[in-house]
C-alpha cells in the first residue's frame, strides 16, 4: 500500500515505515534530527520517558539511509504549529485506501509490541524497546489473538501434563 505512495510523498512513505519499523511514537519520529542517527541507532535525547536509544533494524536504517539530509531534520515538518497533521493527513488517505477505517498510527506501536511478543521477546526486552519504564505499561501495549491465547494454553497443558507434541 505505502508503495503507491513512494514517488509522490517519499517522506511520508518514510516516516510511517519508520514507525512501523521501530516502534517509534509519532512524536519521536516527527522531531527527529539526524545528529541523533548514528551507529546504526536512534540516539533520543527526549523522548516521552527522558533519553533513550532505539535500536534499529537494517530495514529501518535502510529507511534512513535513502532520505535526502536538506536540514538538520529528519523530517523537516518539526517547525510547523502542528507538525502530526503533516503524517496524519497521509495516514487518512492510506488508512482507507487499506480497508483499516480506524487504525491510527499510534496503534502501529502496538502492533510492534505484539509481533515482538509473539516472537518470543520477553515483556522486559519489549519494553527497553518501547521506551517503558514499567512492565505493565507494555503489557498494555501487547493485544493477543484468542487464537494464539488459546495456543498457549495447549502448549502449556501439553508440558504440564507431561506430553509434549
Amino acid at each position: 500500500m505505502l508503495d503507491r505512495h513512494e514517488d509522490s510523498r517519499p517522506l511520508h512513505v518514510a516516516a510511517v515505515r519508520l514507525l512501523l519499523l521501530t516502534g517509534c511514537r509519532e512524536s519521536e519520529i516527527l522531531t527527529l534530527q539526524w545528529r541523533s542517527y548514528r551507529e546504526g541507532r536512534l540516539h533520543l535525547p527526549d523522548s516521552k520517558t527522558g533519553p533513550r536509544t532505539v535500536w534499529l533494524c537494517a530495514a529501518a536504517r535502510g529507511v534512513l539511509d535513502s532520505l535526502p539530509r536538506s536540514s538538520g531534520w529528519v523530517f523537516p515538518v518539526a517547525g510547523l504549529r502542528t507538525p502530526w497533521l503533516w503524517l496524519d493527513q497521509f495516514w487518512r488517505g492510506v488508512r482507507v485506501d487499506a480497508g483499516l477505517r480506524d487504525v491510527r498510527l499510534h496503534d502501529t506501536r502496538h502492533s510492534y509490541a505484539s509481533m515482538a511478543l509473539l516472537g518470543g521477546e520477553s515483556v522486559r526486552t519489549v519494553g527497553r524497546l518501547l521506551g517503558h519504564e514499567r512492565a505493565s505499561t507494555t503489557l498494555k501495549y501487547a493485544h493477543m489473538s484468542d487464537t494464539t491465547v488459546r495456543e498457549a494454553v495447549e502448549t502449556l497443558s501439553s508440558v504440564l501434563s507431561g506430553r509434549r507434541a
